[in-house]
């Protein structure tokens, strides 16, 4: 039984290798393909940096018209917002421990 599997195992390995020595056509290592990298360097160049950069700026000006012109935030008491059933065991009790009066509200409102 192991001599016909054998036997056939050779004549498939046989026959492949001949159909592929046989075969001709593009194959990526022949270098047929030659071209794709072009185009992909082509669209990195000129499409991908130039809108990566034209983003940044975009970014960068709508970020300096929002510099003039501060908006404050407006303190709106919920119910269910800064709940402080326990004390912090620093400060007053009140203040987090990163706190910032001017981003930072207390249960009573901002602090400036």
């Amino acid at each position: 039984m192991s001599a016909i599997i054998n036997h056939s195992i050779k004549r498939f390995l046989r026959t492949s290798t001949i159909r592929a020595a046989e075969y001709e056509g593009p194959s990526a290592v022949s270098g047929v393909h030659e071209g794709g990298y072009k185009i992909w360097k082509n669209i990195s160049l000129f499409v991908a940096f130039p809108s990566i950069i034209l983003c940044a700026v975009n970014c960068y000006l709508q970020h300096q018209e929002h510099e003039k012109h501060p908006h404050e935030k407006h303190f709106v008491k919920y119910e269910y917002l800064a709940v402080r059933t326990k004390r912090f065991p620093w400060g007053d009790g009140n203040h987090s421990l990163f706190h910032n009066p001017r981003v930072n509200a207390l249960p009573s409102g901002y602090e400036s």
